[in-house]
Parts: C-alpha cells; structure tokens; sequence
C-alpha cells in the first residue's frame, strides 16, 4: 500500500477528521532536516522521518514541518 493509499484509509476510517492529511501534499513533502521521506502514522497524526528519527506533528490537519516542533523518536518506535 503506497503512502498516499494509507493517507486515504486512515482518513476515511476517521470520517475525514482534522488529523487526516491531503494525499497529494503527503507525497510532496519531506523531512526539512535530511530532505527524505516521510511516513504517515494516522494512529498518532504525525509524519515520521526515520533518517532524522523525527515526528513531526499534524494539527488540524495541517503538518507542522518545523524541527523545533518535531518529536524525536526512540529506537524501539524506529523498528
């Protein structure tokens, strides 16, 4: 399933919430830090930079893609 696939479920599985993100906007955006890309975690409404170990956060469905604001993840959420 490609990232904008499991932007779509989450989104209709949440009835289209604030949480929920644009498909398209998922598939431009990249971590400002390393410039990789991101993963959708709807469970947590975060967008997740493995290479800088960053979530960055979602509110109102907008993504915050400001390093300041991310939240550094632990190895065991890494895995």
């Amino acid at each position: 399933m490609t990232e904008t696939e499991k932007a779509q479920a989450a989104a209709t599985a949440t009835g289209g919430t604030a949480q929920a993100v644009d498909p398209k906007l998922l598939e431009l955006l990249v971590c400002p830090k390393t410039h990789a890309r991101l993963e959708y975690d709807a469970e947590r409404g975060e967008l997740i930079s493995r290479a800088a170990k960053l979530a960055y956060p979602i509110r109102d469905g907008i993504p915050i893609m400001l390093v300041e604001e991310a939240r550094e993840l632990s190895e065991e959420e890494l895995r």
